[in-house]
């Protein structure tokens, strides 16, 4: 009987050689990895310390972020280098696995199957953790962006902090200022004047208690005596008129009943803010102007300390007081010149007329209200006439442009006939 060959299979040694030898490369392949991921590792921690250190010139309270972000660096550098160990160790074991094959293939064949799914397990997980180790740089990445984006927010927010400030500190130097200033004027509170002054100022205003008495006062050249004038149905040249001029006229307080006896009241006229050495805050006292039943306050373009604190007083004393702002003729025309409104026809200028009259009611409205704003005192209506307009309501003709003439007239009216508590008109 003849011999047949077998046919020759594949050498076990030879294909253990080459497993051995892939197991070396995927160890050699993981054992670069983890040293790239190292590498990077070390670099972000460059990059993370060079932000530590931009974001403590700019905040201090950058420097707890950074210190978080350095310890979270610290975290994923321990766990780049268990990855790193696990890797080496695993080489290690293959590099056993592969002597040990070499010397026993025959023998433990079943063994190195075993070992090379460990080893292949340990390659899987080496790969695991060489790509998480990259997510991970890639997310410190991110948080040393995200914490240089808050470095310069911090920054920012530095910035504004530092402007707003300098701010406070400019206003508290104006306070300061305003303050110093106030104290060398001599500016303070309004004193609450004695039984004896009040008695005294009194018997000044020759004061009657069958009478009601109305004082105006504002700035010099305001119109003051023209509008008393117009109240006593006077014209400026006529007989018993105040006295009237482009300066001021009153330099002492004058005194002007009303020439009809029906009408029990006096008005008086007081020298105009400016004209007398007195600070704001004393005018109203010195003035003895809180023994008035009702006291005018007139203004031409803004108002003055004066007026302010005799609002301011006024309230106090609870007297009624009534802003007025006169010459509205005049400023009426100046606004229509503005509009062109000097060469047109009738209608034209009727129109015109009502539309610059409007505009400078709101304008004198929007005006009190700022002044009364920036003193911190409440809104209240201004009256707006004309000196003119006013005599002719008084005479009882019939004015073709009348504004607040009438409603002026019939307010200090019923402030005089009614039941005598406050009364502030408020718009």
């Amino acid at each position: 009987m003849g011999c047949s060959k077998r046919p020759k299979g594949p050498n076990p040694a030879d294909e253990e050689i080459k497993k051995r030898r892939d197991a070396e490369a995927a160890a050699e392949k993981a054992r670069k990895d983890a040293k790239a991921a190292e590498e990077r590792i070390a670099e972000l921690n460059r990059q993370n310390k060079k932000i530590q250190e931009e974001a403590k010139v700019a905040r201090q309270a950058a420097e707890k972020a950074a210190a978080a972000s350095l310890a979270q660096a610290r975290k994923e550098k321990e766990a780049m280098a268990k990855a790193k160990r696990a890797a080496d160790e695993a080489r290690l074991r293959a590099e056993a696995a592969a002597r040990t094959a070499s010397e026993e293939a025959k023998k433990k064949a079943a063994e190195a199957a075993e070992e090379r799914k460990r080893t292949a397990a340990v390659q899987e997980q080496a790969r695991r953790d060489a790509q998480a180790a990259q997510e991970r740089a890639k997310k410190l990445q991110e948080a040393a962006d995200e914490e240089k984006r808050k470095a310069a927010a911090a920054q920012e927010a530095a910035n504004v902090s530092k402007k707003a400030a300098e701010e406070q500190v400019k206003v508290a130097n104006a306070a300061r200022e305003e303050a110093e200033r106030k104290l060398k004027e001599g500016i303070q509170p309004v004193v609450t004047p004695t039984p004896e002054e009040v008695s005294a100022a009194k018997r000044r205003v020759q004061y009657r208690e069958d009478l009601f008495h109305i004082a105006i006062a504002g700035i010099a050249g305001g119109g003051k005596s023209s509008l008393i004038n117009a109240f006593r149905g006077l014209r400026n040249k006529g007989i018993g008129a105040a006295a009237t001029g482009v300066t001021e006229t009153t330099l002492v307080m004058a005194r002007y009943p009303h020439p009809n006896a029906e009408y029990p009241l006096v008005l008086y006229d007081f020298p105009g803010a400016g004209t007398l050495k007195i600070p704001d805050w004393r005018y109203f006292n010195d003035q003895g102007l809180y023994v008035f039943d009702s006291i005018i306050v007139l203004f031409d373009n803004r108002f003055t300390m004066t007026d302010i604190a005799i609002l301011t007083n006024c309230r106090r004393f609870k007297i009624p007081t009534y802003i007025v702002r006169s010459k509205a003729d005049q400023h009426i025309r100046n606004i229509m010149g503005d509009m062109g409104g000097n060469d047109e026809s009738e209608d034209r200028k009727k129109t015109l007329y009502q539309a610059a009259q409007e505009q400078f009611i709101q304008q004198t409205r929007r005006t009190v209200k700022d002044n009364l704003e920036s003193a911190n005192m409440p809104d209240q209506r201004v009256y707006i006439v004309s000196n003119k307009t006013m005599l002719d309501v008084v005479n009882e003709k019939q004015p073709e442009n009348v504004i607040h003439e009438i409603e002026l007239l019939s307010d200090l009216e019923w402030s005089r006939t009614g039941p005598g508590e406050e009364y502030v008109a408020v718009c």
